[in-house]
């Protein structure tokens, strides 16, 4: 019928009422009846693709992360020995210069991000302080000492560096001693020759021996590519130092590596490299969590991550200028990044990763879960990481008030 204003509009085919929008359920699979294009009505492998795409665009945006923080270097960090200091506890238990590390404490290393990593996970071993590997310590140590004590202001720069060659030519001699005896031996020799070319008379050999029983080292076994060949190193020991705000040891890299050349091969090689072992690394830190080597002490939210995002930028801008703070600053939103693409897609509830396993059940199974129960297991999991978070949060807090 057609009133005054003309003919009554004709209602859109395509428009859909949101009662119309709900799930239901047809022949066992969720259907949004009415609109063809909606999640539930794609098929699995679609939904999927969907799921993932969150992530994989994380680990995309921290690819460009790390190629930024890679463009200002000069060149690039191996993990190749080049030289040793002139007091290194690894080059007299059995490093060697030219060695390439490939494998610390079972871990694979790659990259000086892996190797980083795979020396921060070292556990602190307490050692028999009689060994013949830490009795080669003392005398490389007592070595150093007694040539560090002799360089002065009257020395001359050529003394100084010969007596620095002689130093890291004694690592080599006592690394390859076979009993105490043989090791004393060669540190007599070096102490009679470092004080020849210091111009210091040698009156009497110092005793080397500590009397300690117990030594807190960093130790690990190691693999190495040494001549073309693969090196089992057993219990190799990094310099120890003692630390002003823990009672627990620092590590010290006791060694130089040799440098990569920077060009464009090896800036697109080291921006792939360097993203997979920042992968591998969040993964590590998720495995130790579970396992029992880190705890949740070591975990940090948003308080904590803004924290040491100020404290790194300050210290970067202090001691190295402008450029180095930003380069800092987008480090760790590189790791951010990819942290949040890792853990989103982890196997729990309320994240991608639990979602993806449910697709992942619903096309082996050929029948979808029910959407009551995937409610109920999303509610759970959304709690507890809100719980979880809340927890981190306020630890952040107290730890930033007070310290620790």
């Amino acid at each position: 019928m057609e009133g005054e204003d003309g003919p009554a509009e004709e209602s859109d085919e395509s428009s859909v009422s949101p009662e119309e929008n709900e799930i239901v359920e047809d022949d066992g699979e969720k259907k949004v009846k009415g609109d063809p294009r909606a999640f539930y009505n794609a098929k699995i492998w679609k939904r999927m693709l969907i799921i993932i795409a969150g992530a994989v665009n994380n680990i995309l945006l921290g690819i460009i992360l790390v190629f930024i923080t890679l463009i200002p270097k000069d060149e690039f960090v191996s993990n190749q020995v080049s030289v040793f200091s002139p007091c290194s506890f690894s080059a007299v238990s059995g490093l060697q210069p030219g060695d390439k590390i490939v494998k610390v404490n079972g871990y694979d290393v790659n990259t000086s991000t892996d190797f980083s990593f795979a020396l921060f996970t070292l556990p602190l071993s307490e050692v028999d302080g009689d060994e013949l590997t830490v009795y080669k310590e003392d005398c490389a140590f007592d070595l150093y000492a007694f040539a560090g004590s002799n360089i002065t202001e009257k020395t001359t720069a050529e003394a100084n560096n010969s007596a620095v060659t002689l130093l890291q030519e004694s690592q080599n001699k006592l690394s390859s001693a076979s009993n105490k005896e043989e090791a004393y031996k060669i540190f007599c020799e070096y102490y009679d020759r470092i004080a020849g070319v210091l111009g210091t008379k040698v009156e009497e050999y110092p005793d080397v021996t500590d009397p300690r029983d117990i030594r807190k080292r960093y130790r690990t076994d190691m693999t190495v590519i040494r001549d073309g060949e693969r090196v089992e190193l057993k219990d190799v020991d990094f310099l120890t130092t003692s630390s002003s705000d823990s009672d627990k040891p620092q590590l010290s890299i006791d060694f130089y590596v040799e440098p990569i050349e920077k060009n464009f091969g090896t800036v697109i090689s080291q921006t792939f490299a360097e993203t997979v072992s920042n992968v591998r690394m969040v993964w590590g830190g998720l495995i130790g969590l579970i396992t029992g080597k880190f705890s949740i002490n070591d975990m940090s939210g948003p308080v904590g991550i803004a924290s040491a995002i100020t404290e790194v930028a300050s210290v970067s801008l202090e001691r190295s200028g402008f450029g180095s703070a930003v380069s800092s600053i987008v480090y760790i939103m590189m790791i951010i990044t990819i942290n949040l693409g890792i853990v989103n897609m982890l196997p729990f509830p309320a994240l991608d990763g639990g979602r993806f396993l449910m697709l992942l059940l619903e096309g082996i199974f050929r029948k979808p879960i029910p959407r009551k129960v995937e409610t109920a297991i999303n509610t759970v999991g959304l709690v507890l990481l809100l719980g979880l978070s809340a927890f981190i949060a306020v630890k952040d807090v107290v730890k930033l008030f007070i310290g620790g």
